[in-house]
């Protein structure tokens, strides 16, 4: 494209053919004036704020192509006189309340005001009389505040295509305004782009989203980074092998969680203000299904060899996701684990009707063939000797101490720990268990070992807990499930001995609990008076935390629930030793493992002399603004459920209790997807505030 040159203000400007003598201005650091015009919008001209002079017409600058050897003036006298009526024009019409207006310092009206010199003092006010809206979904549409520079049309008909905003006229006012008589009703896509380019407070996101600008909520909390709204897109374009790429830039080991993760980003997911989450680890296991001939293997990082030897002590999750970042940081590996096969939780602690084995195999077998090594049934117990052997060592042994509650009776013999029960089921050996267990306890460990007690034949299967359903630490869709196979709940009890004859179970003795709550990481109960009841039983199983298994004597600091004191780097007090997962803040998740895993492999890549950059580019997305049409009805479009197998099925053994997305199923459920991350290639509008005095960008 030929280039044009121009006159600005007696400065020599070099533009594109074609380009708007603003666009120009600002590409080459002169700032002028507007509020209409949006970076990434056609242009309408209609704030009259960016008004020029050429040839001695006044016109706007925006609407304007550039000619060679054009001579434009963008201040004088004329120009600046007909830009400041027609910024008091706007602010006549604009509520004055500035420092109460959620927008206020983000506002691009209040920066112009700022730059002109000009205030709504002494202006003859003629509000609009249009109510408040905030009946929307997402978002809030305050009325008065609008200055009709149209941003929020243009970005639904033009950028999106989905035209479910537009002008409106009533009483001889002109507004803007859904479609139909709300967003809902407007086959609205809630993408959020006319949001994200309203200049001022007349449209809002009802759910603050920060000061640095708009991040997707699944991406953000997701523990490892995983770019959701990106691969649930390419899903929908039925895209496998490309999402399943995207999908490994950040885990090592997605299938298994796209089984078992505890999924905080549909929680965060902004679709649940309209109906219900979108399904996203669904969604991410029916791509990495298709996904057979792993197309992500060849394109994987792979440093030269550095010379450096690791140790990693455990190969669970987090230190196999140490292992195999550091492995292709080009260090040498070594892992030690006391089990025979690796896995940790993953092989051991997690029922196969919900992780199948084979899955975990397959994924273990591919980080483990980038050359790393591993020594099985090897204990480590002294930390400092290791370290003296290596250049350096990750301890990521997990918590693998179940806990028993210290009240009369936890010795008997029918009385069980969770991680012993479940390591023996998985081992093949399970424990014998009586017609009638107790698990005590509420999160999804408890909810494991009752729906494992169901499976290996226990006819009568309860569950029993400190909290109220409503704040039940366990997931929904496991409470579900564990009622369809029949297992009863017992909310709101606390424990105060196993009873028996002996070594007999006989029940639970329990009180009804009032109120709970935890100070200073201590839990305060207050109980119900007389309310001692016995759940009758004849096996229990605790299931009421893990604690690592680590002594003084290691020579580590040890905080609460004997985890590992580290620093923000995972480094702990010897000068090479660093940890990292459920050992250093106590058991919560596989995901944030494996984000942990990662995090302490970079610390520990700076540590020997690397830059920590373990991230990799698998595939290249188009990063262009997509149109994303209208879709009917798009607002109430219900969740796929994916197929579950009947409960009276699954009672009778370890087949997988869930059933895969179909092609049809995973399409239609990711077309549900708000897309919210389209957000975050719009462009940020230029502001005076983005230029040096005298023109030159900053």
């Amino acid at each position: 494209m030929k280039p044009v040159t121009f006159k600005l203000d007696g400065v020599t400007v070099t533009a594109k053919e074609g380009q708007s003598v603003l666009s120009a201005a600002l590409d080459a650091g002169h700032y002028i004036p507007h509020l209409c015009h949006h970076p990434d919008l056609p242009d309408a001209g209609a704030c009259g704020l960016c008004l020029v002079e050429v040839e001695g017409k006044i016109v706007s600058s925006c609407t304007l192509p550039v000619r060679e050897g054009m001579e434009v003036r963008s201040k004088g006298g004329k120009v600046e006189a007909r830009r400041e009526l027609a910024l008091k024009l706007l602010l006549a019409a604009h509520p004055e309340d500035c420092s109460t207006c959620p927008k206020y310092g983000k506002c691009e009206l209040q920066t112009l005001m700022q730059y002109m010199g000009v205030s709504p003092e002494g202006l003859e006010r003629r509000l609009k009389p249009i109510a408040y809206n905030d009946q929307n979904p997402l978002i809030i549409h305050d009325m008065m505040r609008c200055v009709l520079c149209g941003r929020c049309v243009r970005a639904c008909h033009k950028v999106r295509g989905v035209g479910a905003i537009d002008y409106k006229k009533k009483d001889g006012e002109t507004f803007i305004s859904p479609v139909g008589q709300l967003l809902m009703d407007s086959d609205c896509r809630f993408c959020g782009a006319c949001v994200q380019v309203c200049p001022t407070g007349s449209l809002m996101d009802k759910e603050e989203v920060g000061d640095q600008g708009f991040s997707a909520p699944c991406k953000t909390t997701c523990p490892a980074g995983t770019n959701v709204p990106e691969y649930i897109r390419l899903i929908k374009e039925g895209r496998y092998e490309d999402a399943s790429c995207l999908i490994h830039e950040r885990l090592p080991l997605p299938r298994s969680l796209g089984h078992i993760c505890f999924h905080p980003c549909e929680e965060a997911c902004r679709r649940h203000c309209l109906n219900e989450a979108v399904s996203i680890r669904n969604l991410k296991l029916a791509a990495l299904e298709r996904d057979p001939e792993k197309v992500w293997k060849p394109k994987r990082k792979q440093l030269p060899d550095t010379g450096k030897r690791v140790a990693v002590v455990g190969a669970g999750p987090c230190g196999l996701s140490a292992a195999y970042y550091l492995r292709k940081q080009g260090h040498s590996v070594k892992v030690f684990e006391r089990q025979p096969q690796p896995g940790g939780m993953l092989r051991y602690g997690i029922p196969e009707y919900r992780m199948p084995r084979d899955v975990v195999a397959d994924e273990i077998g591919d980080l483990l063939e980038v050359g790393i090594d591993v020594q099985y049934n090897s204990s480590v117990g002294d930390y400092k000797k290791l370290a003296a052997e290596y250049d350096a060592v990750v301890i990521a042994i997990g918590n693998q101490q179940g806990a028993r509650l210290p009240i009369p009776g936890s010795d008997k013999p029918g009385a069980y720990v969770n991680l012993d029960f479940l390591r023996q089921t998985a081992e093949g050996n399970p424990p014998a268990l009586g017609d009638n267990v107790l698990v005590l306890g509420g999160g999804n460990v408890a909810f494991d070992c009752s729906r494992t007690a169901v499976r290996l034949g226990a006819k009568n299967v309860q569950m029993a807990c400190l909290e109220n359903e409503s704040n039940l630490p366990g997931d929904q869709e496991e409470l579900e499930a564990a009622r369809e196979e029949g297992i009863a709940i017992h909310f709101g009890k606390s424990f105060l001995e196993i009873v028996g004859e002996g070594d007999t179970i006989t029940g639970v003795k329990t009180v009804d609990v009032k109120s709970m709550e935890f100070v200073d990481g201590k839990l305060n109960l207050e109980t119900v008076p007389d309310s001692e009841a016995v759940i009758p039983c004849d096996t229990v199983i605790f299931a009421t935390g893990q604690r690592a298994e680590m002594s003084p004597e290691m020579g580590l600091a040890l905080g609460r629930g004997n985890s590992i004191v580290v620093d923000g780097d995972g480094r702990t007090g010897l000068e090479n030793v660093f940890a990292g997962g459920d050992v250093t803040y106590g058991t919560q998740s596989v995901v944030k493992a494996v984000a942990s895993g990662r995090s302490v492999a970079e610390s520990v890549d700076r540590f020997l002399g690397g830059d920590g950059d373990t991230s990799e580019k698998l595939i290249d997305l188009d990063t262009a603004s997509p149109r994303i049409g209208k879709e009917p009805g798009f607002g109430a479009l219900p969740r796929v459920k994916n197929g579950v197998v009947p409960a009276e099925v699954r009672r009778t053994g370890f087949m997988r209790a869930e059933k895969s997305f179909t092609c049809e199923e995973a399409c239609k459920e990711a077309g549900r997807c708000l897309q919210c991350q389209l957000r975050e290639q719009l462009h940020p509008p230029k502001t005076w505030t983005d230029f040096e005095e005298g023109g030159a960008a900053k």
